[in-house]
């Protein structure tokens, strides 16, 4: 999946500009990078930031899942780069998993798809893992 729900840009550029944002740079600099408006890239910050420690959570969660041996990532110094490393480092376990060689997967494209493209999206419905039965998990 490379796009988000209500969202023209693609979902590497907006996780370029989310990295960009965990490593310390401000509106002005994150919408120079990814050479988008400023009035843009806040409202992506600003979803994310809203919604940080939720996803830090599920991406968590989805390493734990996927990964034999999981090793969670370190704290980053703040709640959005918690959330991007937690992010980082769910995609790279997808890879593992999967054989897929890490450098193919982008974590942004297994972000939009853990969601359902809806990592900025009011609705983000958070839905629980289990690799070992069959899709949908029954309730």
């Amino acid at each position: 999946m490379n796009a988000l729900v209500r969202r023209a840009d693609a979902v590497e550029v907006i996780g370029a500009g989310l990295v960009a944002k965990a490593a310390g740079a401000g509106s002005r600099r994150v919408a120079g990078v990814v050479g988008r408006a400023r009035s843009t890239v806040r409202g992506w910050l600003a979803r994310f930031a809203g919604r940080a420690e939720l996803l830090r959570r599920l991406f968590t969660q989805v390493l734990v899942d996927v990964d034999a041996d999981p090793v969670p990532p370190a704290a980053a110094g703040s709640v959005i780069a918690d959330a991007a490393a937690a992010i980082v480092a769910a995609a790279g376990a997808v890879a593992r998993r999967w054989g897929l060689p890490v450098l193919t997967v982008s974590p942004w494209r297994v972000a939009a798809a853990v969601t359902d493209g809806r990592l900025l999206s009011p609705d983000l419905l958070v839905l629980p893992i289990n690799t070992s039965a069959p899709w949908p998990v029954p309730r």
